[in-house]
């Protein structure tokens, strides 16, 4: 099972990265519109994301829902150089995870609730991917508004 759950996260990060890719450090304070997030926090709330759904799906109490001071964190990032590290560190630490976590552990239920509630553990995995191609797509349309083209997600 551990061999699927990496190749999903390992292609979530290549397409992120890859789509990303045509942000610089002089975009992280882009946003389009008041109150949207910037650059370098979406990149940030992506990382936070890959986070969140590690530790809920672990959690006896589930996914935490304090979506405030999530959000809240994520707003304080003003650095895409910082928020791409976060990102990686948050990949690295969920690729240690499905390591050190048995088969019969993924299989098992997340805990009850609103998030996921009762799928097998393993299931976060396709949440991540789809959350961070939610993020990426944004970021493309960011990169195409600062006047830049982003390259395709699947290939070089």
């Amino acid at each position: 099972m551990k061999e699927p759950l990496l190749r999903a996260l390992n292609e979530a990060q290549e397409y992120f990265d890859r789509s990303t890719r045509a942000l610089t450090e002089d975009d992280s304070g882009y946003a389009p519109a008041e109150g949207t997030f910037t650059a370098a926090q979406h990149v940030a709330h992506a990382a936070q994301t890959i986070d969140w759904f590690v530790e809920g799906a672990f959690s006896p109490t589930g996914f935490s829902l304090e979506f405030e001071a999530l959000d809240r964190q994520v707003r304080e990032v003003t650095s895409l150089a910082d928020a791409r590290a976060w990102f990686t560190r948050a990949v690295d630490n969920a690729r240690r995870v499905i390591e050190s976590t048995s088969d019969d552990d993924w299989s098992r239920p997340l805990p009850a609730g609103p998030i996921l509630g009762g799928q097998p553990r393993a299931t976060i995995f396709g949440a991540i991917a789809d959350h961070t191609a939610h993020h990426r797509g944004a970021l493309t349309v960011y990169a195409r508004l600062r006047g830049k083209t982003p390259p395709m997600p699947y290939m070089e």
